[in-house]
């Protein structure tokens, strides 16, 4: 007797509704992406240990590649699969920068693995979807508009519950630190990004244990709870009284931002400028993201990235870029779970192709072919059952439609809409059904 097998946490796999969904998800983003002229990319799944760990932030995280008896000398012991998709990126563009066209504007559509603790919205395997644009040398600031639109028009594309874009400008916040007597900066930075998960009581308690008096804490929480959906948050931020060039250069960079990608968000995206946002990363440099789902705010960011003036580098040439990464999993795993997203039938064929008899398979065939080359997805009935099992057998796959071949050249085939019951006569080469039954719809999660 073979031992049923036990779940692995962490490791979604997706019902075939489920998967339909997914899969429209996929194929929406990359329509977005492409229509604003990002090339795809797929790296591999490996990259070298040492090449991983570089900052040392992600160390306990990485799955490690080794074969099961595997010297540990061997090559594959210096191998982990990427956590995400920016550390291969850089890569790539360092290895194929010959051959790469700047500023290149790629997008990614692939697997990560990431060994922390599983819990809704983050898993250890789970799909990633990034679009970077990358420059060498320099990289104009309007791509950091660019890249904030793209994804503010992908999203809204999606059909997900309400979004959140939240943008900020690490030049304006660190700009702000400064002109306000700041010492470390870094410090100031990293206790204002823990607002989200403490009190703002115990994040005071952090900035004056980074050097600052009351005054000067009090100043940073206010500037963090600066928050607006269009420019008025430079009024806001200059009536703190504080005066530095790099935050006005700050100001000037988030209010373009903002204003780019608000033109093109659509009613189910919100795009604000939220000065809590400074993203725990010190690589990015410029403007950051964040992406909050309504009514799913426990889950965190689902769609993060920023601006990095020096993504990857070979000592001599220095490649700076912009990015947002979307957490495909990390959003579509909490509205599966609650049934509120999926698609209305299991199976893509629109028509059933019935079988009369074993012998007759080959006519019904035949129907199918036909009908397939006209781009009509269609089944055959597995088993010639009486035609009352067929129809059921279409009924819980949701498929609409079941055709009956007619038997000979004298009589007309006929065909079924199972939910109405309304059956006509069809002929295979001419026959189609509304566009809507065509393939499966998406059910979506209200607004």
């Amino acid at each position: 007797m073979v031992a049923r097998p036990r779940p692995l946490s962490g490791f979604p796999e997706w019902l075939p509704a489920e998967r339909i969904a997914e899969q429209r998800v996929l194929d929406q983003l990359r329509r977005t992406f492409e229509l604003w002229g990002f090339v795809s990319v797929e790296t591999r799944a490996v990259e070298p240990l040492e090449q991983m760990l570089r900052k040392g932030e992600i160390d306990k995280e990485v799955y490690v590649l080794r074969r099961l008896h595997a010297d540990p000398d061997s090559s594959d012991s210096e191998l982990g699969l990427h956590y995400d998709l920016t550390v291969p990126f850089a890569r790539y563009v360092l290895e194929n920068a010959g051959h790469l066209q700047f500023p290149f504007k790629r997008y990614q559509i692939q697997r990560c693995w990431r060994g922390e603790r599983p819990q809704e919205g983050r898993y250890r395997e789970f799909t990633q979807a990034d679009v970077d644009i990358v420059g060498d040398g320099t990289l104009a600031f309007h791509h950091d508009v660019e890249v904030a639109a793209v994804m503010a028009d992908a999203l809204g594309a999606l059909g997900l519950p309400h979004l959140t874009l939240q943008l900020n400008n690490r030049k304006l916040i660190e700009g702000f630190y400064r002109g306000l007597g700041a010492t470390d900066v870094g410090a100031v930075m990293r206790a204002v990004d823990k607002l989200d998960k403490a009190r703002p009581a115990e994040v005071r308690a952090l900035l004056t244990a980074a050097g600052l008096n009351d005054a000067q804490a009090d100043a940073c929480l206010a500037l963090a709870s600066v928050s607006a959906t269009d420019a008025s948050f430079v009024d806001d931020v200059r009536a703190l009284g504080v005066r530095d060039d790099l935050l006005d250069t700050g100001l000037e960079e988030l209010a373009l931002v903002l204003d780019g990608a608000a033109s093109i968000a659509g009613e189910r995206v919100t795009v604000t400028a939220d000065l809590r946002i400074a993203r725990g990363l010190d690589y990015y440099t410029g403007t950051v993201f964040e992406t909050r789902m309504t009514g799913f705010e426990h889950v965190g960011s689902i769609c993060s990235g920023g601006r990095y003036d020096a993504l990857a580098s070979d000592g001599d040439r220095v490649f700076p870029g912009v990015g947002i990464s979307f957490g495909v999993t990390r959003a579509l795993g909490p509205l599966f779970a609650r049934g509120l997203m999926g698609a209305n039938r299991t199976s893509p064929a629109c028509v059933l192709v019935a079988v009369a008899a074993e012998g007759t398979r080959g006519a019904s065939a035949a129907v199918a072919r036909v009908l397939r080359s006209r781009g009509i997805p269609c089944d055959v009935a597995p088993a010639a059952d009486k035609y009352g099992r067929q129809i059921r057998h279409a009924d819980r796959r949701g498929i609409p439609y079941v055709w009956f071949p007619s038997g000979s050249g004298d009589e007309v085939d006929e065909v079924k809409d199972i939910r109405s019951g309304d059956q006509v006569p069809a002929d295979a080469a001419t026959w189609t059904p509304p566009v809507e039954d065509l393939h499966p719809s998406i059910t979506l999660p209200p607004i």
